[in-house]
């Protein structure tokens, strides 16, 4: 352990009409430092996860940062992009600044703004998180990928419709207790599972409650070294990490696998010293309820081909054996590009330090986030612990 968080923020997902890119980035940053009981001169190196990508006119957003506190003027400040993974990578980024030394305090900020761009721009946007001479005419953008990805995985071990609306009536119902999630409303199975004028087929046998939301937000964290957290008024250690990046192109690799995902656990848990089962939950990407059921199988939990068993037999809810997504996950909270990594260790962080309100997992110690960019292109986990 090298690293720890000591302190967040987290602005409600959604459409934020009255908020700019520039405002959400002020306003986690100074809440994140309030919360760790720091001052902005305090802080050695800022980091921004912001994919953009035409989401925002304004680019080369790093320096945004400084408008929140003048004391943040002449700190090293860098914007780090990695698709949807594009929040973690900035935590990670801010990890190994700390482990090499370099930084003792480390202001770890994600954001995106996406409601203000028309439905079909959004699409060509995100998929330009795809390989474009392979996918650039995909019918339904990003979902168009992932409802291939359905499609495949339907063929090879059969119709799944019935895990898949388990999926995201699971995490539906966990985010109604998340005061930060975009849709606060419990769908229930039968509503997920039936195609309906308000639930219709997006791309391949995906429905539109199988996909995740476009959002607006931001969140923040506080990163220091061990030594420094103990002393802090609260911490939870980053016990294992790892990033495993793969081929683009998908044409390269069984898609239906996510090799990406299970090698990042691999390394993850090797890092931590702990197997899979040792933690109390997860918070994984939902992008679509294809990649969870399929990240069931990359992480371990269950064999090729059954995911399903682990949603079919409650594995996975708040009660079962591993919870996943007990924040009610991307599907429930939105999916601001560039917030969305940093997010998920904001509300394992919460867990860890019995600050989770109506989504705690009881007696939370050990948890673990897999967040990724592109098509498991980009895989990041993080396995974190709390130090009290």
């Amino acid at each position: 352990m090298t690293a720890a968080i000591v302190g967040w923020a987290h602005t409600p997902f959604g459409k934020q009409d009255a908020e700019t890119v520039e405002s959400l980035i002020g306003r986690v940053a100074t809440e994140a430092l309030a919360d760790a009981g720091l001052e902005a001169g305090e802080v050695d190196e800022i980091v921004l996860g912001h994919f953009n990508g035409g989401f925002s006119a304004q680019d080369f957003t790093a320096s945004l940062v400084l408008q929140a506190d003048p004391h943040f003027r002449f700190k090293p400040a860098t914007r780090v992009e990695n698709a949807c993974a594009t929040g973690s990578a900035a935590v990670h980024q801010g990890i190994k600044s700390i482990r090499a030394g370099t930084a003792r305090i480390v202001l770890v900020v994600g954001v995106e703004q996406m409601t203000r761009t028309p439905g079909p721009e959004i699409g060509n946007i995100l998929l330009k998180a795809s390989y474009l001479p392979e996918d650039g005419d995909t019918k339904g953008g990003f979902a168009g990928v992932f409802g291939g990805i359905a499609a495949g995985y339907f063929q090879r071990h059969g119709d799944q419709s019935d895990a898949l609306a388990m999926i995201a009536a699971k995490n539906h119902r966990n985010g109604v207790a998340n005061p930060y999630a975009q849709m606060r409303k419990d769908l229930g199975y039968e509503f997920c599972r039936a195609e309906s004028d308000k639930n219709p087929f997006v791309a391949g046998p995906l429905k539109r409650t199988d996909c995740s939301l476009v959002s607006d937000g931001a969140a923040a964290l506080v990163l220091t070294d061990i030594r420094t957290a103990l002393g802090m008024r609260k911490a939870v250690a980053f016990r294992g990490v790892a990033h495993a990046q793969d081929f683009l192109p998908m044409s390269k690799r069984d898609i239906l696998k996510f090799e990406g995902c299970s090698t990042a656990w691999h390394r993850a848990l090797q890092d931590a010293g702990v197997n899979l089962l040792d933690l109390d939950f997860v918070e994984t990407h939902d992008c679509f309820t294809i990649a969870e059921l399929i990240e069931y199988e990359a992480m371990g939990l269950a064999p090729e081909g059954q995911g399903a068993r682990a949603i079919l037999e409650g594995w996975t809810n708040k009660e079962g054996k591993l919870p996943v997504n007990p924040s009610g996950g991307l599907k429930a909270k939105g999916h601001p590009i560039g917030a969305t990594g940093v997010s998920m260790h904001v509300m394992t962080a919460m867990q860890l330090t019995g600050q989770a309100g109506g989504m705690q997992i009881p007696g939370a110690e050990l948890a673990g986030i897999f967040n990724m960019g592109g098509a498991a292109v980009a895989n990041y986990v993080s396995v974190l612990q709390s130090l009290r």
